[in-house]
C-alpha cells in the first residue's frame, strides 16, 4: 500500500469517525443502539428463601405500556414510576419460579415458592439506557436444589427480545438466555461443574450473537465480497481470481485481524478496564459499514485491507461486550463467560466464511455476482449502515 493510498485511509475514516462523534455528542438524547432488547433476571437462593431482581428496559415497558404520558418523547421517573405497579403486574405474571427438592437431572419441580415481600421499583443504568428495577422475595417449602425458569415478556412485540438470566446458588454463578424460542430453562444448583454449563451457554450466546449482530455480518459481508475479485492495477473493473487459495488467504487475513481486534476490545471492555459510551460505539459501529462498503465501490484500499480491518475491528469489540458487562458477573465467572462468548463469536464468523466464500467463488466470473452481489450489495450495506448511523446518533427510529 503506497504512502499516498495510507493517507487517503486514514483520512477517509477519519472523517467518517468525526461525522459519528458529532452526530453522537451533538443530540444529547437516549442511546437506541444495535443492542438487542433484553431483560436482566437476577435469581439468588440462599437456603429457603429465593430473591429474584428483574432490570426491563424503559424503551421496551414504553412500547409496550405507553409510559409517555405526556408524548414529549421525554421518559420521568415520574412516568416510570406512574407505571411500576402495571410493569410489576405484566412482569410477575410473565415469570414463573419452580423449585426441586432433588437435582434438576432427577428432581420433578414440586416444591412451593410463595412471594413474600416487593421492594418498591427503582431505576439501574445499563449499557444502552435506563431500566426499570423490580424486587420480589420468595420464600419455599424446603431448600431448594433445582430451579425452574419460564419467561415470557414482550416476545410477541419482538421476537428478538431475551432474558439474559444469572443464577447466584451455592458461592456459583450460572448465565443463561431465554428467547422467544427457548422460554423456559432448569438450573441445577447441585451441578459440581457450573463453569462448564456457563462457558457452553456463552458460547452458544456468541454464536447467536453473530447471527443476530446485524451490523456485524454485514461488515464481514462488505469485508468478504471482494475477495474472490482482484482489481488489476490501473484498471477499474473487478477481475476473477484464478485461483481458490489467493481468494481464501485474503479471507484469513482479514478474518483474523478482525477476530484479534475485537478479542482485544472485548476483554478490555468486559473486564471494565475500558468503557466507552454506547452510543459513541454504536455509531462509529454504523460509519465502519458505511466505510467497508465504499470502499467496494470507490476503492481507497486495493491492498493491506486486514489493517484497516483491524482499526474497524476494535470498535465492534465494544459492541460485543455490552451482553457480558450487564451480566453484572463476578471476575472468575466473568472470564469463563468471556472465553466462551468469544469462541461463539468465532464459531458464528468461520460459519459465514464457509458458508460464503465457495459459493462466491464459484459465482466470481459471473456478471449478476460483479455487478449485483457485489455492486449492488455494496450499495444496499451503506444504505442501511447510513440509516443506522441516523438512527444511532440521533437516537431515532427511522426502520420499524
Amino acid at each position: 500500500m503506497t504512502r499516498a493510498r495510507l493517507v487517503a485511509l486514514v483520512g477517509w475514516f477519519g472523517a467518517l469517525l468525526a461525522f459519528s462523534l458529532a452526530f453522537a455528542f451533538a443530540f444529547p438524547s437516549p442511546a437506541w443502539a444495535h443492542k438487542p432488547s433484553d431483560a436482566y433476571l437476577v435469581v439468588a437462593a440462599r437456603g429457603a428463601e429465593v430473591s429474584v431482581r428483574l432490570d426491563l428496559a424503559l424503551r421496551d415497558l414504553d412500547d409496550e405500556l405507553g409510559l409517555d404520558r405526556d408524548g414529549d418523547g421525554e421518559l420521568t421517573w415520574a412516568e416510570a414510576r406512574a407505571a411500576a405497579p402495571a410493569a410489576a403486574s405484566a412482569a410477575w405474571t410473565a415469570i414463573e419460579l419452580r423449585a426441586g427438592a432433588s437435582g434438576a437431572a432427577t428432581g420433578e419441580l414440586s416444591v412451593e415458592c410463595t412471594p413474600v415481600a416487593d421492594e418498591p421499583p427503582a431505576i439501574a443504568r445499563h449499557s444502552d439506557g435506563a431500566y426499570l428495577v423490580l424486587q420480589r422475595r420468595l420464600t419455599c417449602g424446603a431448600t431448594p436444589r433445582a430451579l425452574g425458569l419460564r419467561y415470557g415478556l414482550f416476545f410477541a412485540r419482538d421476537p428478538q427480545h431475551r432474558a439474559v438470566v444469572r443464577v447466584d446458588a451455592g458461592g456459583a454463578s450460572r448465565s443463561l438466555v431465554l428467547r422467544t424460542d427457548a422460554r423456559e430453562a432448569t438450573v441445577d444448583l447441585t451441578d459440581p461443574a457450573p463453569a462448564r454449563r456457563a462457558f457452553l451457554a456463552m458460547v452458544r450466546e456468541g454464536a447467536a450473537h453473530i447471527a443476530q449482530g446485524y451490523d456485524h455480518v454485514l461488515f464481514l459481508l462488505a469485508l468478504l465480497l471482494p475477495a474472490v475479485l482482484v482489481r488489476r492495477r490501473g484498471r477499474r473493473r473487478f477481475a476473477p481470481r484464478a485461483r481458490f487459495r489467493p481468494a481464501a488467504l485474503d479471507v484469513l487475513r482479514v478474518v483474523t485481524a478482525f477476530t484479534v481486534a475485537h478479542s482485544v476490545t472485548l476483554s478490555l471492555a468486559a473486564l471494565d478496564l475500558v468503557v466507552l459510551p454506547s452510543r459513541l460505539v454504536e455509531s462509529v459501529i454504523a460509519a465502519s459499514v458505511v466505510a467497508a462498503a465504499m470502499n467496494n465501490l470507490f476503492p481507497l484500499l486495493r491492498e493491506g485491507r486486514w489493517l484497516a480491518t483491524f482499526a474497524l475491528g476494535l470498535m465492534h469489540g465494544f459492541g460485543f461486550a455490552a451482553t457480558l458487562h450487564d451480566l453484572d458477573l463476578g471476575r472468575g465467572a466473568l472470564v469463563v463467560s468471556l472465553l466462551g462468548f468469544n469462541l461463539g463469536v468465532e464459531l458464528g464468523q468461520l460459519g459465514l466464511v464457509a458458508a460464503f466464500l465457495p459459493l462466491a467463488f464459484v459465482a466470481r466470473r459471473t456478471w449478476f455476482y460483479r455487478w449485483l452481489v457485489l455492486k449492488g450489495g455494496s450499495v444496499l450495506i451503506a444504505a442501511l449502515a447510513l440509516v443506522w448511523l441516523a438512527e444511532r446518533a440521533l437516537a431515532v427510529r427511522l426502520l420499524p
